[in-house]
């Protein structure tokens, strides 16, 4: 699924081409993805102004003042979502089901498997229940070993799916908390509660070293996420254990381990991670 790098290109990518756009309206086509897409909400659109697209965690905000109302169009790409800029006149495929009218162009929503969500938010998108929910973000400056350590003191689950708890800490994601792991050399399988607080000061930097790198990547292109011009990310090209069960370690040679935890897939080298 898209995770925060991926989002984060995806910000970056549609930010520079329609803040100070005029929204001439909106096109919804499936009647539910993740929650009911509003059949109004290309009236409520109309004629609004777009100031600045913000990112939490794995939400996109496209902040909007003028037309109907002021707020926030809210966007979340889901397991399978891609934005991608397209002609005005280019007719949608079977998975487009939200477009986002300009003058010259298209912002196109494209979902396969309908996890996504688009919706409208008056006033302060943060103030919806699906993002007041969310945790610290990674790369924000109160991300540190202390607020880490402290956090997982009280906790005795496995390290891994702390991180991926978005209650806590939001986006990380599982090739980025594998990989952070990783980098910092903390098996996935360690309690939190069991690792010291010097152990978090390498955990944590590693961890925003490993996003700021898969966001310069442009993210991981799995299944079907691409870039708003259609490229797609390559982080995953260049990663160290995800997807390289039974190959060699490249740091000490060992034997790269694939287990299941809290559903997912995790990779790790019990050779160098403790």
């Amino acid at each position: 699924m898209p995770e925060l790098p991926e989002v984060e290109v995806c910000r970056r990518g549609i930010a520079p081409e329609v803040e100070g756009q005029i929204i001439v309206g909106a096109v919804t086509r499936a009647p539910r993805l993740r929650i009911p897409l509003d059949p109004d909400l290309g009236a409520r659109l109309a004629g609004a102004r777009i100031h600045s697209v913000r990112r939490r965690g794995k939400y996109l905000l496209i902040d909007c003042e003028g037309g109907h109302e002021a707020g926030s169009l809210v966007i979340h790409l889901g397991m399978s979502g891609n934005l991608r800029f397209v002609p005005p006149d280019l007719p949608p495929g079977p998975h487009d089901h939200f477009d986002l009218l300009f003058a010259d162009t298209t912002l196109r929503l494209a979902d396969p498997r309908r996890f996504g969500a688009v919706f409208w938010q008056p006033g302060q998108g943060a103030l919806h229940p699906l993002l007041g929910v969310l945790g610290i973000e990674p790369l924000d400056d109160g991300f540190t070993a202390a607020w880490l350590y402290d956090i997982a003191r009280k906790r005795g689950t496995p390290i891994k799916p702390l991180l991926m708890d978005g209650h806590l800490v939001v986006g990380i994601g599982n090739i980025y908390a594998s990989e952070s792991l990783f980098r910092a050399a903390i098996s996935p399988l360690r309690a939190a509660n069991r690792i010291s607080l010097l152990r978090y000061e390498r955990l944590v930097p590693a961890i925003r070293q490993t996003l700021s790198d898969a966001i310069a990547a442009g993210g991981s292109s799995i299944r079907d996420y691409v870039h708003s011009d259609g490229g797609a990310g390559c982080f995953q090209l260049s990663s160290a254990v995800y997807d390289r069960a039974g190959e060699a370690c490249v740091r000490c040679g060992g034997v790269i381990r694939q287990i299941r935890q809290a559903g997912r897939s995790t990779y790790y080298c019990p050779g160098c991670q403790h």
